[in-house]
């Protein structure tokens, strides 16, 4: 693999690149990779198509906005696809590529995959490149999508997403982002119009990559009337989560919010609560459904870098061990920090009296966590709730930010995941032993997922007669 670097702004190579966000540029000969990566950079450092990329250079550059600093290392790779612009056979090209994400994600990790297309380009034409970068990195990175050439689009350099994003979807390419831009050098006599364009396409490029890097992923996951809802309010200092004003299902999906602690910006999941099996077989397996597509859209946005089990006060229960076996053992194998939430311990002399108590019925029941916290999160108006309530505060605070994977790969990319790993197995098992009978697979799925008979014997039925993706 040929790579080159150079560093810009200021930055030296090589540098502890322990904060640094390495981002991959890919896409046709002539899609104005260089010039994107000059547009970042403020600089005239890369070749462009009068000199065009070869081989994989890297160029290290800093993103400052207010109180951050990012350092970024942008791997600007050779064109796509053979053409008058090309240098490099399109087979090489690809190879080398693919030779690069690979090693990338075995070695320091990729945080952002930048597609640069140029905005006269035939929305299928881009297809193939994107099904070469989706299908290496399998979903586990973000891909953003980064239009050229859009200094002339009228009335605004966005118009070309509105044109062109319903094309694109039923074309099943999906994308964390995008921007319209410019990548244009601009001289003394550049318009005030262009100067402008310029300007902002700076801007809506550094905020892609900023949020791809900035944004560590939080699942929040519980039974129904834990205190989900209210545990991401109190997290974020405001109402941002419907909280019901009883004991019923309030979260029926998931909800994404986007929360500030200490500075640092984070994605927060509120999942569907588990029931009690017994008590709605239906329901329960949709909530399983939707906590496995939850995984899966995670996966597919760059990984999960922290689990919070959030319960109620009062004595652990079996439920409480097959929430938490699910979402750590079976969807997330293990592989991400989990930590613990008490809520409802204000009625406590000290909320912590709770974790004194509980404790070894916790580990009896094999739940495992790197740290907790016994707070409240409920807002009542007497002094000493308050101050419960703003001591609480910082206490999940702390906890998230001391806990949270803070290598520069999330925690868990994905993968084959146990719970899919076994349903496939399991089908395939049936598959080629007609004489199974249900009750065997239902057995199975009973010891290994810690499920209720009853919800075993549905499973196995979708099993059974493929009602359920396996893929």
């Amino acid at each position: 693999m040929l790579v080159s670097y150079t560093g810009s702004a200021g930055s030296k190579y090589p540098e502890e690149v322990s904060n640094t966000c390495n981002v991959v540029i890919f896409g046709e000969a002539g899609a104005g990779k260089s010039s994107l990566v000059n547009l970042i950079t403020r600089t005239e450092t890369a070749p462009t198509s009068y000199n065009p990329t070869t081989a994989t250079n890297v160029y290290e550059h800093v993103i400052r906005s207010q109180d951050k600093t990012l350092r970024v290392k942008l791997f600007d790779t050779a064109g796509l696809d053979r053409g008058s612009e090309s240098t490099v056979p399109d087979g090489e090209a690809r190879r080398i590529l693919k030779e690069l994400l690979q090693t990338l994600l075995e070695q320091d990790g990729i945080h952002l995959l930048m597609y640069c297309v140029h905005g006269t380009r035939e929305i299928k034409a881009l297809c193939c490149n994107y099904e070469l970068c989706h299908s290496e990195v399998k979903g586990r990175v973000p891909m953003v999508l980064v239009v050229t050439g859009l200094e002339d689009k009228q009335p605004e350099m966005e118009e070309w997403w509105n044109n062109n994003e319903r094309s694109i979807s039923d074309l099943s390419m999906t994308f964390a982002g995008h921007a319209c831009i410019t990548a244009l050098t601009i001289d003394e006599d550049a318009t005030d119009k262009l100067k402008q364009r310029h300007g902002q396409s700076y801007h809506a490029v550094s905020k892609l990559i900023e949020e791809c890097r900035a944004r560590k992923q939080i699942v929040v996951f519980g039974e129904t009337g834990g205190g989900k809802s209210s545990l991401i309010n109190l997290m974020a200092g405001k109402n941002v989560a419907f909280v019901s004003s009883d004991m019923g299902r309030c979260t029926l999906h998931w909800e994404e919010y986007t929360i500030d602690i200490g500075g640092e910006s984070y994605k927060v999941f509120d999942t569907v609560g588990l029931e009690e099996p017994q008590l709605g077989i239906k329901e329960y397996l949709e909530s399983i459904d939707s906590a496995y597509e939850l995984v899966k859209k995670l996966d597919a946005e760059g990984g999960i870098d922290l689990l919070l089990f959030c319960i109620r006060a009062g004595r652990p229960t079996a439920t409480i061990q097959s929430n938490y076996r699910l979402f750590y053992e079976f969807l997330c194998e293990k592989k991400v920090p989990i930590v613990l939430a008490i809520t409802n311990c204000e009625r406590e002399q000290r909320m912590e009296d709770w974790w004194g108590r509980n404790q070894g019925t916790l580990e009896r029941y094999q739940i495992e966590v790197a740290g907790h916290a016994c707070i409240t999160a409920d807002v009542k108006s007497d002094s000493r709730h308050q101050a419960l309530y703003e001591e609480s505060r910082v206490a999940i605070r702390d906890l998230v930010k001391k806990h949270i994977s803070d290598e520069q790969k999330p925690a868990w990319i994905g993968g084959e995941n146990l719970f899919v790993s076994l349903m496939r197995r399991l089908k395939e098992l049936l598959e080629r032993n007609s004489r199974l009978r249900r009750k065997d697979v239902a057995s199975r799925l009973t010891k290994r997922c810690g499920i209720s008979k009853e919800v075993a014997k549905q499973l196995a039925d979708m099993i059974k007669y493929d009602a359920v993706a396996v893929g």
